[in-house]
């Protein structure tokens, strides 16, 4: 399982989410998307930690607390959303006709 972290301050890193995450266990892995044209972060991370208490933990004490002058939104990650061959997530129901 992972942590979905939104909000986030552009200026973000991963050291820096890994130090705030660290308070509550150990940090397995730190994600932080990027647009993929302009390399600029996308606003959110993803963080995984050791254990599901752990998670537990970082996401009651970090949700809704300001950092780095933003509120943050913290909670568990949702699974990923399957997408079609052409890389959106619409497309004609099974059946339908031209």
């Amino acid at each position: 399982m992972s942590i979905y972290v939104g909000n986030l301050s552009y200026s973000v890193s991963k050291n820096d989410l890994n130090e705030v995450f660290a308070e509550y266990g150990t940090v397995k892995r730190v994600h932080i998307p990027t647009d993929r044209e302009s390399g600029r972060m996308r606003g959110f991370a993803f963080v995984e930690m050791e254990t599901e208490a752990e998670e537990d933990a970082a996401i009651e004490a970090l949700d809704g607390a300001e950092w780095m002058s933003r509120e943050l939104k913290v909670n568990k990650a949702r699974p990923r959303e399957k997408r079609d061959s052409f890389g959106g997530a619409g497309g004609r129901a099974k059946g339908d006709r031209f």
